[in-house]
């Protein structure tokens, strides 16, 4: 499995409807943390079957960063039964992120 993108208007349906865990990274293309973060995102996806982790760019999608108090890229907000329950901001080490995924799967 890899990241797959996702929008403003199939929030609901691939994030908040999803019977697995969702971390959502939400970046930019014009952001280095973004594009340093996205290998380790790639490599955890394959590594990691209980979690869908997907990418909502900010500058193409406004209303879901909005919603959810998106201020700095990247944030990663982690998402279980449609509810958001963990969020972590910038260019984390990949075992944060493992950590994080795993304290709710």
């Amino acid at each position: 499995m890899s990241t797959s993108p996702v929008t403003d208007s199939s929030f609901e349906e691939e994030v908040l409807n999803s019977d697995k865990l969702v971390l959502v990274d939400f970046w930019a293309e014009w952001c280095g943390p973004c594009r340093a973060l996205a290998p380790k995102l790639e490599e955890l996806s394959n590594e990691m079957s209980e979690v869908k982790i997907v990418k909502v760019n900010t500058d193409e999608n406004k209303e879901s960063p909005a919603k959810y108090g998106v201020r700095g890229i990247p944030t990663m907000i982690l998402f279980k039964n449609g509810q958001e329950v963990d969020q972590v901001v910038g260019n984390q080490p990949i075992d944060n992120i493992k950590a994080m995924i795993e304290k709710h799967s």
